[in-house]
């Protein structure tokens, strides 16, 4: 456990089960590790952390979310959520609009939450090692996306408006059933990396001969 700066607390590991109460009573906190520690809810007074920056709830067991957790618009670096048992995020996540950092892997989402879509702040996404099928048009309301991470999941085509995500640095496919990729994904204009590596269905597009032309690594 530490608390040195006053302002940051890490329970990682402690196996807690449950947060204790006197947590939530810490409303200076600025950074929260609550990983690994078998949790399996999450009490709605998290929403009175207003001033956390950094909240770390991967490898617990949680299935679902409180609604409360979208209070926390002062999240700003990075909201770990990975290894649990997530499906759906309630749609108060929306309201996170300055959160850079999201990583949503390991989980069992079949579609990409609609909450995801509206954090406009977002500038790295995870989602790998789920069970995405497709991904919404709305991938696209993402205009600060620099790294969008799906590997492993059940996507067999993209949308075409991820053409849109014209800050995109790194798209990493891999291990995916696709069979098409859309066009649009050619006009990317900083597109630094395409990650395609154990994808055994795509016919290679001729376009891609272009991307690596100016610079883009294509790994297959």
């Amino acid at each position: 456990m530490s608390d040195s700066a006053g302002s940051d607390l890490s329970l990682w590991k402690q196996g807690l089960g449950v947060v204790p109460a006197w947590v939530w009573e810490r409303t200076h906190l600025e950074t929260l590790v609550l990983a690994d520690n078998g949790l399996t809810e999450l009490s709605d007074r998290v929403g009175g952390l207003t001033q956390l920056r950094m909240l770390d709830l991967g490898h617990n067991r949680l299935a679902r979310l409180p609604d409360a957790l979208g209070d926390l618009i002062g999240l700003t670096d990075f909201l770990y959520l990975h290894d649990n048992a997530l499906t759906a995020l309630p749609l108060s996540l929306s309201r996170l609009g300055k959160l850079r950092y999201l990583n949503l892997s390991d989980n069992a989402f079949e579609t990409l939450p609609e909450a995801v879509t509206r954090m406009k702040g977002l500038i790295e996404l995870r989602v790998t090692d789920n069970r995405l099928a497709s991904l919404p048009e709305g991938i696209a309301s993402l205009p600060r996306l620099r790294e969008l991470h799906l590997r492993n999941n059940r996507l067999a085509r993209l949308p075409e408006s991820m053409g849109d995500l014209t800050e995109l640095r790194q798209l990493d496919l891999r291990g995916n059933p696709l069979t098409h990729l859309p066009v649009s994904l050619a006009r990317l204009p900083r597109l630094e990396k395409l990650d395609l590596r154990w994808v055994t269905t795509l016919a290679r597009p001729a376009w891609l001969a272009g991307l690596e032309a100016r610079g883009c690594v294509i790994y297959r």
